[in-house]
């Protein structure tokens, strides 16, 4: 099937921009293996146990009142294991080692659980790149002027001084 073919293609992605996940699997939110990329874990019982996590993961964020679920992270003593939602019937899930940058696991894991759920619902068109070309910076718009300070590009949220005296 095609989408299994492209599935597959994120799930290299994934792992070809950020060396220390040693492994990637899409699953169904029942525990069966979509696509997998990951030489050293056993698919189909990592696939089991994940859709078991995801159980608990929505029954904990409505019990409370967190919401659908998004993601799960759980920190082994050699790594991580980060598993992301894929829209409503399939899940993401990531082996890392323990030197992974946590954050940058979190934006690849959940663009890529994006990705993925796009092609399984048909929404992601598999002609274009799985990334946009950007424009050089002199092709680019300038900025519009943004409130508040700011500390380099990013805006600086101030908090209101305390109401209590001292």
């Amino acid at each position: 099937m095609a989408v299994e073919a492209e599935v597959l293609k994120e799930l290299r992605r994934l792992r070809a921009c950020m060396p220390e996940v040693t492994g990637v699997l899409a699953a169904s939110a029942d525990g069966l293996v979509l696509a997998r990329d990951m030489p050293d874990v056993e698919p189909d019982g990592l696939a089991a146990l994940t859709a078991a996590a995801l159980g608990i993961g929505r029954r904990m964020t409505d019990l409370a009142g967190g919401g659908g679920f998004r993601e799960l992270l759980v920190r082994g003593a050699g790594g991580y294991i980060a598993t992301y939602a894929a829209g409503p019937t399939a899940v993401l899930t990531l082996v890392a080692d323990d030197r992974v940058n946590v954050g940058r696991l979190h934006l690849e894991g959940r663009r890529g659980g994006s990705r993925i759920a796009d092609l399984l619902t048909g929404r992601f068109p598999t002609d274009r790149p799985l990334l946009p070309e950007r424009p050089l910076l002199a092709d680019r718009p300038a900025p519009a002027a943004t409130r508040g300070p700011t500390l380099g590009a990013l805006p600086v949220r101030i908090p209101p001084q305390s109401r209590r005296e001292h």
